[in-house]
């Protein structure tokens, strides 16, 4: 027969456990908190993007085709956008110690679908080399692309900004504290139910019934030493006022 558990039996497994689970949430945490406030660096990151216009002097009627050609160049101008020729370039002007592939680590390009805006975003320990990469980035490109790709359509839409007291962007210290807390709180209760299944030993009269089969009629109660003084007290003031009661009757038979 499989074995069911009520939900009066889960709350007591909890709150039995309850001292195990909040110290492992606590543990969990302090240890996210720690290690993501002291232990991890914090990087920030700085946004610019260029947007691809359609060339000067185009004919009305082929302004739709203009764009969409433009827009089927994004991706092209992604590439090209994180290739050595133009990372290599940002190196020399920034005076950066770090090949093209190191700095294509700290860069990220994407675009809208079905839009002519590309953004650069880029990340670094410091704010202010964040938005100085991202802008040099940028500028380096709409210089390097008319002679790459013969193109001059190339434009910068918005630069990326410094600003005073800024938040990091990893780690998210609140983040990490409350999955933390999150994943702590499933061991914690995981571990409870683990250690009652491998609980073997009988604590309720339904415990003997399950294990042997057979009803119990009679059970020996434990009594705990106040339990114990409290009733050999008991006993002491019954037995004094058996003693009271028989001196009584005793005077009331002499008189």
């Amino acid at each position: 027969m499989e074995e069911t558990i009520s939900l009066k039996e889960i709350f007591t497994l909890l709150k039995k456990r309850v001292v195990m689970i909040l110290s492992l949430i606590i543990s969990f945490a302090a240890i996210a908190f720690i290690v993501s406030y002291f232990l991890i660096t914090p990087t920030y990151t700085a946004k610019a993007s260029v947007v691809v216009n359609q060339e000067e002097n185009v004919d009305v009627s082929a302004l739709n085709t203009a764009i969409q050609s433009n827009i089927s160049l994004i991706n092209t101008y992604k590439i090209v956008m994180t290739s050595p020729v133009i990372l290599d370039e940002v190196a020399n002007e920034m005076n950066l110690s770090l090949s093209s592939t190191q700095i294509a680590e700290k860069l990220q390009v994407t675009s809208e679908a079905d839009t002519q805006i590309i953004t650069v975003t880029a990340t670094d320990t410091s704010q202010a080399k964040a938005a100085e990469l991202a802008n040099t980035t940028i500028d380096v490109f709409q210089n390097e692309i008319p002679e790459l790709m013969n193109l001059e359509n190339v434009k910068p839409l918005s630069l990326a900004e410094t600003v005073d007291n800024p938040s990091p962007a990893s780690p998210n210290i609140l983040l990490n504290t409350a999955i933390a807390m999150v994943l702590g709180a499933m061991v914690g209760i995981g571990l409870a139910f683990l250690l009652e299944y491998l609980d073997n030993t009988v604590k309720t009269e339904t415990d003997i019934e399950k294990k042997i089969g057979i009803p119990v009629i009679g059970s020996i109660s434990h009594m705990t030493e106040a339990d114990l003084v409290t009733n050999k007290q008991y006993k002491t003031t019954a037995q004094r006022r058996n003693v009271r009661g028989e001196y009584n009757g005793q005077k009331k038979k002499t008189v």
